[in-house]
């Protein structure tokens, strides 16, 4: 990986939908090389996927959640196996220290909120967070350029 990769990198998570022309005429690469580029960036897992950021205000999820889960009362696979199928949990990270999960929901309203906790209270000690603000809502991530010299 060189610095040209980590302005391809940059490029496409600001914009995952340039085209290949589009890459190569901002960075004034050839497209054939812009993709051997991009497909070796993807062999390599660097690029794990092309995705979409969704406005969860505007889907008419207006409440944005942080819950710890300590104290898990069962099997670690079977709790993970039940936030898989929770469609409002939309990130959940296993961590250590005192809380074993943290998760991110996304909810319609108090009342979703509710049911949701509702539903999580059996498997473990839960503490709920509603974000006020996300000053850092979306980040780009690059590597240290000095780790690719």
């Amino acid at each position: 990986m060189d610095k040209m990769d980590c302005d391809i990198l940059e490029l496409l998570q600001k914009n995952a939908r340039m085209t290949i022309s589009e890459l190569s005429k901002e960075l004034s690469l050839s497209r054939p090389s812009m993709s051997e580029r991009l497909l070796r960036l993807q062999e390599k897992g660097i690029i794990e996927g092309f995705t979409t950021r969704v406005s969860l205000k505007h889907i008419g999820k207006d409440i944005l959640l942080l819950i710890q889960v300590s104290g898990v009362k069962v099997s670690l696979q079977d709790f993970e196996a039940m936030v898989k199928q929770e469609k409002e949990i939309i990130e959940c990270h296993r961590v250590t220290g005192e809380v074993s999960y943290f998760i991110k929901a996304a909810v319609s309203d108090v009342n979703s909120m509710r049911k949701l906790i509702d539903r999580l209270i059996p498997f473990g000690t839960i503490n709920t967070s509603t974000v006020l603000n996300s000053p850092v809502p979306h980040r780009i991530i690059l590597p240290d350029y000095e780790d690719y010299s």
